[in-house]
């Protein structure tokens, strides 16, 4: 049977998204470039570019055409600047190119100068972003060079009117204490226990279930001691419980020395979800039977040939093997578990982690310490195939989730929210047909029996089948509260006006300033409400929290509100666009809504997770400790009560 192996550069696209990597990939470009600017008359200014050159090398000179390619191209974030001229002023020779057929081009071997002029239609930006991509000669070999992205500062520029740190907010000490400060630790606690079933569903199936009655007992009746092999299984379970709990660390020293909203860009950059989307596709697929998922059989043989060792090495090497030949059944599920809380940072991933490793290396210790409950386990049979193809429908539905998170980022209206409840009503029946016999899948069995298990998860598979159906209408009874958070807003609807969005709070979106002139002008506190195109629990948020009655009226009646989208790809006005350097003196382009807002967010209200709510006054103070994910109305009512106090003070 095949095997696929995961290598490491997924593992380093997590912790490294796409959009990380210009400067790492402007440093091993050929040529390396100088840029400065010079103001000539109002809305002209000259760019000029300045290289050492590349030895070995024969640069072309700008304004060429190479056979239908210009040699040097020239673009900006904001496409109404128009390049009236682009020319070289350092020293160039005419040669002759073998690979145009020794036509005669300018091209200059050694240091090189390129002015450029450029004319604003528009206002003009403090910083000018741009992208500079050109073209060489190297022996007979014509290559392009990777784009170089640059910004510059304008001299005389119109400075931004758009604000990233207010000096007035000080939410360290805010007027009233309440609210949640800035931690989340209160969830650590339920991701732990999601990692802990997600461990008890992977005990089940047939890659690890069958070894625990096997492992036991090596441990019991090889040790003359009881007590020595009791230990040694407990020392086993232990050494299982440590493995997955360090294959988090990596995101730990990581996070030292990256932005913290990289957890947040791995929830909402498209081509990881996208990426995500294609994983969970083959993970189902393998659940499925049609191949096997591994680790490299070279490292399952290591790590076993060293389970001989000593008692404690050996033992550890033991643990080590049973976590990697039990992938194909473990990594799915704990893929699954990571993958979606991968954007709350490095402890959720430890949290999650530890409660899987927990519940694989507990039955280990039990049933050495009560061996005679090993006599009350089910016999290894088709049920553990069932289980993974349930499990592999599951899998199927989280990749139409990963799917939805990349379309609503970038709004392509391909799983709007009635066919995203559409793919999952049919991935919920066919699972009810696949437990009723009438849908045959890889090695599975005929269904000879229904046991009480299986009839209860017909049962539960066809309630949530016929509970998703109204979902797809029009109609008060499309909210599907219990769902919450999973589906696509109601916003992004195949309806034109869903009759559901009037029941809650409309706020504005994306525009601080305005909000902050409206709560201005009406004497009312501001509420921040940091959000995203992808966030699960600001869906849920919305739509079992905000529709509350007492919520809503006091949202409505008592607050200014604004959303503020930290994933929103869409680009800012040039005169908005800007390189922000952070508290920590970081560097970072501003050039889209959503680095603008998360900026905002980490630097304001020090935190990079969502949803995050915030209570400042006209004049921008903080109101109170911010709020983060309240599922319940009653004390996120309580919270926005606080706000309205402290705002009287």
């Amino acid at each position: 049977m095949r095997r696929i192996h995961f290598i490491t550069a997924v593992f380093f696209l997590l912790l490294f998204p796409a959009a990380g990597f210009s400067q790492e990939v402007s440093s091993i470009a050929a040529y390396q470039w100088k840029v400065s600017s010079h103001k000539l008359v109002e809305g002209k200014y000259e760019i000029i570019f300045s290289t050492p050159g590349s030895k070995g090398t024969q640069l072309y000179a700008p304004s060429q055409d190479l056979e239908g390619t210009p040699s040097a191209e020239l673009s900006f974030s904001d496409s109404t600047i128009a390049v009236e001229s682009f020319t070289e002023t350092g020293k160039m020779q005419q040669v002759n190119i073998a690979a145009f057929g020794n036509k005669p081009f300018f091209v200059s071997e050694g240091p090189a100068e390129w002015k450029a002029v450029i004319h604003f239609k528009n206002s003009i930006p403090a910083i000018l972003l741009g992208k500079l991509s050109i073209f060489f000669n190297k022996g007979e070999e014509f290559l392009p060079d990777l784009p170089f992205s640059f910004d510059v500062s304008l001299e005389g520029g119109v400075v931004s009117g758009s604000r990233i740190k207010i000096n007035s907010i000080d939410i360290n000490n805010p007027v009233s204490n309440c609210g949640d400060g800035d931690t989340q630790n209160k969830s650590l606690l339920a991701i732990f226990l999601l990692g802990f079933l997600g461990g008890l569903i992977a005990l089940i199936t047939p890659c690890v279930f069958p070894m625990i009655p096997v492992t036991v007992t090596f441990f019991t009746k090889k040790s003359k001691d009881k007590k020595r092999g009791i230990f040694n299984a407990m020392l086993y379970g232990l050494f299982i419980f440590f493995i997955y709990v360090a294959i988090t660390i990596p995101f730990h020293i990581a996070s030292k020395s990256i932005s913290p909203e990289i957890f947040n860009n791995i929830s909402t950059n498209v081509w990881l979800n996208l990426l995500f989307f294609a994983v969970f596709v083959l993970f189902a697929l393998s659940f499925f039977g049609l191949f096997e998922i591994g680790l490299p059989s070279s490292l399952a043989n290591k790590t076993d040939s060293r389970a001989g060792l000593g008692n404690i090495a050996g033992i550890f090497f033991m643990a080590g093997t049973l976590a990697i030949v039990s992938f194909s059944c473990t990594g799915p599920i704990l893929g699954t578990l990571l993958a979606n809380v991968a954007n709350e940072g490095p402890w959720p991933l430890t949290a999650g982690a530890a409660g899987f490793g927990l519940a694989l290396g507990l039955p280990f210790a039990l049933f050495a310490m009560f061996p005679n409950w090993l006599n009350s386990l089910p016999k290894s049979g088709g049920w553990m195939t069932d289980v993974k193809v349930v499990l592999g429908f599951i899998e199927l539905a989280l990749a139409v989730k990963f799917l939805a998170n990349a379309d609503n980022v970038e709004q392509w209206g391909i799983l709007k929210r009635e066919i995203f409840i559409g793919a999952w009503i049919i991935i919920a029946a066919a699972i009810v047909l696949y437990l009723f016999g009438w849908l045959r899948i890889g090695h599975s069995s005929r269904v000879k029996r229904f046991s009480f298990i299986r009839v209860a998860f017909i049962l539960l598979f066809t309630s949530l089948t016929i509970y998703l159906v109204p979902g797809l209408t029009n109609t008060k009874w499309a909210g599907l509260k219990l769902l919450s958070g999973f589906p696509p807003p109601l916003s992004y609807s195949l309806y034109k006006h869903h009759v559901l969005i009037a029941r809650g709070v409309e706020p504005i979106h994306n525009d601080y300033e305005a909000a902050l002139a409206k709560a201005k002008a009406e004497n009312k506190p501001l509420l921040i409400d940091f959000t995203g195109w992808a966030c699960v629990n600001c869906r849920r948020m919305e739509e079992k929290v905000w529709t509350n009655n007492e919520v809503r009226s006091i949202m409505n009646n008592e607050f200014v509100v604004v959303s503020l989208y930290v994933d929103e790809k869409t680009k800012l006005p040039a005169t908005e666009q800007s390189v922000y350097t952070t508290a920590s003196g970081t560097a970072k382009s501003i050039t889209s809504s959503g680095d603008k807002w998360s900026t905002f967010q980490t630097e304001n209200f020090k935190a990079a997770s969502q949803p995050q709510y915030a209570i400042i006054s006209p004049n921008e103070k903080a109101l109170t400790k911010t709020k983060f994910y309240t599922p319940d109305p009653t004390e996120f009512a309580a919270w926005l009560k606080c706000g309205l106090d402290a705002m009287k003070k």
